[in-house]
């Protein structure tokens, strides 16, 4: 029996996303003040990037493991509920840490929540959608969580607008969306039709195509260069505006985003993922210049608008592509090493990306993301020139 229509997206695409609605808002409410809050603490640039390096990497592993077993079991929601729950869980504690290595060790905890559900909750999408609705689906997923990432530093700049510097304020209130997401899930969204037992019993890193390890190695040099988006949110504090205005403009940043995944989805339906892939890292390297060569509000207004095209082109497309490549009884183990590849990335990237700040200038770090966004930008064009006809 066909699944009920919302909004002409399956059921479990549509609450799925409103899930990730909550819980970005509530994550998004944290992570736009957690450099200033850091920094408050005493942490250092680089003790910044490590902390959220180490969090998302020595947890990423959890996403290859999560997607290979919900592949095992044939059942995506258990891993879901407990990755959810983990960061409802975490979320009010940061009001009560007082240093930087209290915050790494609830950072660490919170990222195996989002180790858990994210490769199972990309498999569900994935398997609850035909082959040209890919595209659209996770564009949608996408666009609703940028919707959380607009209205959570919004509600953090209206919380730092009349109480400044109270960041546990913003801790604390951002629980509520969190828990929302939580109950969604549990209420809403249904577990997609298990597949056949003797299926499962054959899943193996085998089974997945030369194709997709092509293209994980092109994600892998690309993630390098691609450090946590702290550093722009520091770099953009050094031009002299008031910290309230900090989680504004990354708000810009997803308020493009979310304009433009749905309609880059469906454009990636009718016309393919790679030329759109490639573009996203054309515009990643252009953004990270413009970043390295000035510490102007000016250039960065224009600049985090640039940069919500690059995520709405890239997390889309590759989610797609990924979807594209990988056969459905392994979805969930395909889309576990990608994000597991990109987890454990972010701690080199992030190291090297804070010694630089430090010890080189404010410019490196991201003359340096710029150029592995060029390196990968070749090797996405090698990768059309061999494997899409």
């Amino acid at each position: 029996m066909e699944s009920k229509k919302y909004f002409g997206l399956d059921r479990n695409v549509f609450f799925t996303g409103l899930t990730s609605f909550f819980t970005d808002t509530s994550t998004k409410m944290v992570y736009s003040v957690m450099p200033l809050f850091l920094l408050s603490i005493g942490a250092s640039k680089t003790t910044l990037s490590m902390i959220e390096g180490i969090a998302e990497s020595t947890a990423s592993l959890l996403k290859a493991v999560s997607g290979f077993w919900s592949d095992k079991i044939g059942k995506n929601k258990p891993f879901m509920i407990i990755g959810y729950g983990i960061t409802a869980v975490i979320t009010p504690i940061y009001a009560f840490v007082r240093t930087p290595f209290q915050v790494l060790v609830f950072r660490f905890f919170e990222r195996i929540g989002k180790g858990i559900r994210t490769a199972p909750r990309d498999s569900l999408i994935s398997g609850s959608v035909s082959y040209n609705e890919a595209g659209k689906s996770f564009g949608f997923h996408k666009a609703m969580d940028n919707s959380g990432a607009i209205i959570g530093p919004l509600l953090a700049f209206l919380l730092l607008s009349v109480f400044p510097v109270q960041y546990d304020y913003i801790f604390l209130l951002a629980t509520i969306p969190a828990l929302l997401g939580v109950i969604t899930i549990i209420l809403l969204v249904r577990e997609r039709h298990a597949m056949e037992s003797h299926s499962r019993e054959r899943i193996s890193l085998r089974q997945l195509p030369k194709s997709f390890y092509f293209f994980l190695a092109i994600i892998f040099i690309f993630s390098l260069g691609n450090s946590t988006d702290a550093l722009l949110l520091v770099k953009t504090s050094e031009t002299g505006i008031k910290q309230s205005y900090v989680p504004f403009l990354y708000m810009i940043f997803n308020t493009v985003s979310v304009l433009l995944a749905i309609p880059i989805g469906k454009l990636s339906d009718k016309k393919g993922r790679g030329n759109l892939i490639l573009l996203g890292f054309l515009i990643y390297a252009l953004v990270y210049f413009l970043f390295g060569a000035f510490c102007s509000i000016k250039v960065f207004i224009p600049a985090f608008v640039l940069y919500g095209c690059y995520s709405a082109l890239t997390d889309t497309c590759q989610k797609a592509m990924i979807s594209d490549i990988v056969s459905k009884e392994i979805k969930g183990t395909g889309f576990g090493v990608y994000h597991a590849v990109l987890g454990i990335t972010l701690l080199p990237a992030s190291v090297i990306a804070g010694l630089l700040y430090d010890r080189v200038n404010s410019g490196a770090p991201f003359y340096f993301g710029a150029a592995m966004a060029l390196l990968a930008a070749v090797l996405m064009a090698l990768y059309k020139f061999f494997y899409i006809k």
